[in-house]
């Protein structure tokens, strides 16, 4: 019996969304604490330096350092039990932010909303890669990427109401508890596909595909370090990781500080950030499907896998003098018109990124190489990227007073141009680096025949 007839589709789609609600929860939680720092910050006395640490490396070492760890057991186990357990984690730990005393408890509260999140991606783009071809892959983690934009959007909007209505602390609970929500029906109604379901049958593991999903075996799931020697081995991943997490580290950087930029230099209340930024967030999701969309189409109607890299060097560009308007803006009308096209252009690169490390490299890579991939941007972005501009902050507030936000988010715009560079490096070696990769997926399907 052939297993992909269970999955047809309608269910593919379905299981699609479904991600991708669990992903719009996922950032809803880990981007509700950005619109709520200033009032953190007063209640708790904080300086922009153990913001900083809160909205990034608190979280991001946790989530960069266990990403790897459960990748591995989703290149083994059942990934869609590994997701919903990870789903309630994160939901209930983002509630306990609620119920905080101060800085080291406010900490522990994040990092355990790490841990959770942590489970979140890797088994994700591994699904995602089983249920649709490579010729439609880009696309379709595109559209997962949308939990991105969307949660952010959910997550400022929501908090910044929240902020201004019933509190911080309530608004740690409005936001985390729905998501247990979302990983029962995680739990009750996704399938484990077949490891290898949407590849070329010469490339599958015909045995494996007729094998229970729920039963895959262990041992031809290759150890982390053979999948992160065989990626590094990829010139183009290597300039790839690089130029994601350089981006990241300033899109992090801006997201989490944004809120107060607009709080500080042009005295927005809390409710009229929160709607702003979710605006400029949803909008941001015409890039983030358009970024894999585009790669797909440019790569099918000419053949040359590199639009994969191109596309996220355009926009990377482009963004430069974008961003350095918005935070130089006089006043607070031009610096938010000016942010919604630095939002759309911000998301381009994650379709194509995603697509590329999935395309490199092979079946039971897949789960720990988006979280190698991840490993790289959060830790350099979600990690360094709001602590730095906190610290910044910090060290010019003397000369600049609350003004220091802006010219701290003005110096780390410096690094996206440095971001295209990798990308534009990359895009060299893409194409002998994927001939590489097919040639040993053809040699390892020889070997079983």
């Amino acid at each position: 019996m052939n297993s992909q007839k269970s999955f047809n589709q309608s269910y593919k789609y379905y299981a699609l969304f479904v991600l991708f609600l669990g992903y719009v929860v996922n950032f809803v939680d880990r981007t509700i604490l950005s619109v709520l720092l200033e009032p953190i910050r007063l209640e708790l006395e904080l300086n922009d330096t153990q913001l900083g640490f809160l909205g990034g490396l608190a979280f991001a070492l946790f989530y960069t350092f266990l990403g790897i760890p459960i990748a591995m057991l989703a290149d083994r186990r059942n990934r869609v039990k590994i997701l919903g357990t990870a789903m309630v984690i994160w939901s209930l730990m983002t509630a306990v932010c609620g119920m905080v005393s101060g800085f080291a408890t406010l900490l522990m509260a994040r990092i355990g909303v790490g841990i959770g999140e942590a489970g979140a991606s890797p088994p994700s783009h591994s699904l995602i890669s089983d249920y649709f071809p490579a010729s439609i892959r880009g696309t379709a983690l595109s559209v997962y990427a949308l939990g991105i934009p969307i949660g952010s959007f959910i997550g400022s909007a929501v908090g910044g109401w929240g902020a201004d209505t019933i509190g911080w602390r309530y608004t740690f609970f409005l936001v985390g508890l729905p998501g247990v929500l979302v990983a029962l029906l995680v739990f009750l109604t996704l399938r484990e596909p077949p490891r290898g379901m949407s590849d070329k049958p010469d490339l599958s593991n015909t045995d494996e595909q007729e094998a229970a999903p729920n039963e895959s075996s262990t041992a031809s799931a290759p150890r982390w370090q053979e999948v992160a020697s065989f990626l590094w081995g990829k010139k183009s991943f290597r300039h790839l990781s690089i130029g994601a997490g350089l981006h990241a580290f300033v899109s992090y950087g801006a997201s989490t500080w944004n809120p107060p930029f607009l709080s500080r230099v042009h005295e927005l209340s809390l409710t009229e950030i929160g709607f702003w930024l979710g605006a400029v967030y949803f909008v941001g999701a015409i890039g983030t499907f358009l970024g894999g969309f585009l790669g797909d189409q440019l790569s099918d109607r000419t053949g040359e896998k590199r639009w994969y890299f191109w596309i996220p060097a355009i926009s990377l560009i482009l963004m430069v003098p974008l961003q350095l308007a918005a935070y130089l803006a006089d006043s607070a009308t031009t610096a938010i018109y000016i942010l919604f096209p630095i939002s759309i252009l911000a998301g381009i690169y994650l379709g194509p990124s995603f697509a590329m490390t999935q395309g490199l490299v092979q079946l039971r890579m897949r789960a720990v190489a988006a979280a190698i991939l991840l490993f790289v941007l959060n830790l350099i972005g979600m990690g360094l990227g709001p602590y730095f501009v906190g610290i910044g902050s910090d060290l010019l507030m003397p000369a600049y007073g609350e003004e220091s936000i802006r010219y701290a988010l003005c110096i780390s715009v410096a690094l996206n141009g440095w971001s295209a560079i990798h990308f534009l490096i990359g895009a060299r070696t893409l194409r002998q680096d994927l001939a590489d990769t097919e040639a040993t997926l053809q040699e390892a399907a020889s070997g079983r025949t």
